[in-house]
Formats: structure tokens, sequence, C-alpha cells
């Protein structure tokens, strides 16, 4: 992936963990950049943040409208029936970020990956399937699209996962991320979900906690 493809935001010292951050559909790398200096972390932590932009492509729920976005929304039916192929891609396109990242010498278990609404999904789709064990997974009012066809691997079997939602989403509604909560137990992950008096967006509480989550598992 190429400079323009990511903006990457290095920290003061070496990098020794990397933090991937995917964004929803119409936006791009830069929706998170703001974010990224109120996370709190630990002081002895180096992480490297990365945050892709997603290619452009024609939207089907949006009048097949030309817009950032990791695949196409074929219908935006309660079960969000999306293009599969599309989102497998932009997951293989993510896979190899990570795998850039240890290829640099980042520990793969010292490397988060994050995903906020179609972001999300393509993050569970990417951290379930990577064949080196990550060190979590964070999804943000999303959903999991590829719940029941996702080709698991057994090196992310114990990932440790947080899933954040907004209890008053009109967007991605909170039962899908009950849902994907369900899923996620079902097939046996450690999985914590979280719920906030808010739309489809982030608010300072969750940052807060974000910033817990990274801390618990990259201080040590």
């Amino acid at each position: 992936m190429s400079d323009n493809d990511q903006l990457v935001i290095e920290p003061r010292g070496e990098a020794d963990a990397c933090m991937i951050i995917l964004h929803g559909l119409g936006a791009d790398g830069r929706d998170f950049e703001p974010v990224v200096p109120m996370l709190p972390r630990p002081g002895y932590a180096q992480i490297r943040f990365i945050l892709p932009h997603a290619p452009r492509l024609p939207v089907t729920i949006n009048g097949g409208m030309v817009m950032p976005a990791w695949y196409d929304i074929l219908e935006m039916s309660l079960d969000r029936r999306v293009d599969e192929m599309q989102l497998r891609l932009s997951a293989e396109r993510i896979k190899g970020v990570i795998q850039s990242q240890i290829d640099a010498g980042i520990d793969s278990q010292r490397i988060l990956l994050a995903g906020f609404s179609q972001g999300g999904a393509v993050a569970y789709e990417a951290a379930l399937s990577f064949d080196k064990p990550l060190g979590g997974l964070l999804a943000m009012s999303t959903y999991f699209a590829t719940a029941n066809s996702i080709e698991l691997n057994e090196a992310n079997r114990d990932l440790r996962v947080e899933i954040h939602h907004g209890s008053m989403d009109p967007v991605v509604p909170e039962s899908l991320g009950r849902a994907a909560f369900a899923r996620m137990e079902e097939l046996g992950y450690h999985t914590v979900y979280r719920q906030y008096p808010m739309a489809h967006a982030v608010c300072p509480q969750q940052i807060g906690d974000i910033g817990e989550w990274m801390s618990e598992l990259l201080g040590q």
C-alpha cells in the first residue's frame, strides 16, 4: 500500500506497537485523525497509527454514486446484503497492511485492528481470518457481515474483541451490534460489549474506554 492510500501517524520514539483504524462509508482515513491524540495510552507504548483510505466505488444503496467504500452495499435491509467479494478484497488489503507492520519488526500480538461502521465489517473479516495472532479487534457501530461465511483462522481463536455501539444509532441499528456479539460468543471468542447513549458516532466516554482497552493489551 502506498503513502497515498493511507495516513500514518508515528510516535515520538521507535514504534513497538501499531493500531490500524478503518473508517466508515463515504469518509477516509482522516476521519479518525482527530481522535488519535485524544486516546489515552500507556506512556511507555510507542504506537504507530495507520488510517487507510477506502477505494472509490459505486454504492448501490446511494443510487450508484461513487464514493469511498470498502465494498458495495446492495440493500439497506436489516441484514445488510453486501458484496462479500469486495469486502474480502478489502480485508485482504488490510491483511497486507498488518503483514507490512510485522515485516517492519512489530510483534503481531502488538497490532490492534479497529473499524467503524463499514470499516468494522472489514475488520471482523481481516482479523478473524489472519494467520498470525493479533493483539485485539475493536468493532465500532458496525455489523458482522460475513458472520456465516468467514473462514476463521486458529491463530486468532484467542483474540480479544470489543464491540461498541450507540443505543440511538439510526444508520446501523444496535440490534446488528448485539447480533454480532451473540455470534462472536457462539463462536467462542472472548468478547466485551459496550453500549453508549449516542447515534452513529464516537463519544468521549467511548474514547476513554478505547484508551483503557489499548493500555490493557499493549501496556505489558
